[in-house]
């Protein structure tokens, strides 16, 4: 039975003689068509308006998709020539996988790591311990230097920073126009492209500009004018979970650029679902253990533990468990990412895990709904049901089960306690009793709390619980302090 339909084949076209008025006659221009020339072709060009005015302009030899922009192809762009006219820059963008750059294996870069206020000075001990060179303090937040592993590394470790952010461009700046300028001549293009969402966030000290929100938008619209120019789209921005974050900073006189490679905030270590009332940050809760100066190999106990952020947080650092091993990070989308040297620092980071503590850690909450978020919280965070003890318990009554060693606490204050007048003597009064020789750490917003609790601070350590301005206080308990 023969096929009514003629079957499609590929033939090669023999070669004929070129006749008079042929293209290819010698002497006269060749002119080229197909997906080469389009390629090619200048891009956001009106070529049906061209071809109307030059009828020269051969027609196109392949049908248009519906809906297709017109495009133009090589041929347009050789009348135009012929005819004196400037033609506009030839733009060829080519595939995403072409412009990924190698791994930034030889650079080092400077990078600002912020924190929260009042844990500089902890912040630059961190950093310091794990290795990096040229650390400085700053306003909320600390300078180093590092290469690129070292930038996977600082997202993996710090316990305290809230971000790591790379700097990619630092001028002076006088107008919004300026920043703009600096933002298209910054190579964003090794970063990420336009297939790439966006969000760009912008925060000053002392800065003249009027608005930070348009200096927000000049930046945003350097980076898509550049990356349009380069590979002929801008990306689209996306404020929820965009693949790429960039921050500016402004002051006085000078902006920086960064390029975020956090993503979330190091703060969200992944295991905090359930929280209490007043939680504390992950990070300004490792940071309160820091700045008390706790032993691991002593006991710790926190008498309002409450979800326990304090208590996971301090097992994580017994047990030396990277803060960033269970999350991703804004980095992994980035072009260049080496997706096996991440899988083997975590691999590292793994091998040196923990898996027992050197001394008992201890949570009590009056409230059994706190201690149940607990337990839960524990689980996510990859630790075994006897890590850390919660229980049900009153801090006006309970007592110490072994050795002296720390309690950090962040015990309710403000509205909550303005019932209770009575409170703080009678847990005061259960410290002086029976937690000689241990080392107590209250952070509070209330600054009266030493002379309620009848106690005598040795040290008031600034702090911000977000936006509010607290203290730490530290107490040494001596047995001298209780009188009947």
């Amino acid at each position: 039975m023969t096929d009514s339909k003629p079957r499609k084949t590929l033939t090669l076209a023999k070669k004929t003689a070129p006749t008079a008025g042929d293209p290819g006659k010698p002497g006269e221009r060749r002119q080229r068509s197909g997906a080469r020339a389009r390629q090619v072709a200048q891009r956001g060009f009106d070529s049906e308006k061209d071809t109307a005015a030059s009828p020269a302009a051969p027609a196109r030899s392949t049908p248009r998709e519906p809906g297709r922009k017109p495009r133009p192809d090589t041929r347009d762009r050789l009348v135009h020539q012929e005819a004196g006219e400037r033609p506009a820059p030839v733009i060829e963008r080519r595939p995403r996988a072409h412009l990924k750059p190698r791994p930034r294996d030889t650079e080092t870069f400077d990078i600002f790591a912020p924190c929260p206020r009042g844990l500089e000075d902890a912040l630059h001990a961190e950093l310091e311990a794990l290795g990096y060179a040229d650390v400085r303090r700053d306003r909320a937040g600390c300078h180093f230097r590092a290469d690129w592993t070292g930038v996977l590394k600082a997202n993996l470790y710090s316990r305290l920073a809230t971000r790591i952010m790379v700097q990619v461009a630092h001028a002076p700046v006088r107008t919004e126009d300026d920043i703009l300028a600096l933002a298209h001549d910054t190579a964003w293009e090794r970063w990420f492209g336009p297939d790439d969402s966006l969000r760009v966030d912008t925060s000053a000290v002392r800065s003249p500009m009027r608005s930070l929100q348009y200096c927000n938008l000049r930046v945003k619209d350097g980076i898509c004018d550049r990356l349009r120019e380069r590979e002929g789209a801008r990306p689209d921005i996306d404020t929820v979970r965009p693949d790429a974050r960039v921050h500016l900073f402004l002051t006085e006189d000078t902006a920086t650029l960064y390029v975020d490679t956090t993503g979330e905030s190091l703060f969200k270590r992944g295991w905090r679902l359930d929280k209490g009332e007043a939680p504390l940050r992950e990070n300004l809760a490792a940071g309160l253990i820091a700045l008390a100066g706790w032993d691991p190999a002593a006991p710790l106990l926190d008498p309002f533990c409450g979800s326990g952020t304090i208590l996971i947080e301090a097992a994580w650092i017994a047990l030396g468990v990277p803060p960033g091993i269970w999350r991703p990070f804004g980095f992994e989308r980035l072009r260049g990412h080496d997706e096996r040297r991440w899988r083997d620092l975590k691999d590292d980071a793994r091998s040196r895990i923990a898996t027992r503590l050197d001394a008992p850690i201890i949570g009590y909450d009056i409230d059994s709904r706190a201690i149940e978020a607990a337990r839960a919280n524990q689980q996510r965070a990859m630790l075994s049901p006897d890590t850390i003890e919660f229980a049900v318990g009153d801090a006006r009554h309970v007592k110490p089960t072994g050795e002296p060693g720390w309690v950090i606490t962040n015990p309710p204050y403000g509205e909550r306690m303005e019932h209770d007048a009575d409170f703080w003597p009678a847990w005061a009064e259960n410290l002086k009793r029976h937690y000689a020789g241990w080392k107590l750490n209250v952070i509070t917003s209330d600054l009266e709390l030493p002379s309620r609790m009848r106690l005598k601070a040795h040290r008031r350590h600034p702090v911000y619980n977000g936006a509010l301005d607290c203290r730490l206080f530290a107490f040494d308990m001596v047995e001298r302090e209780y009188r009947r």
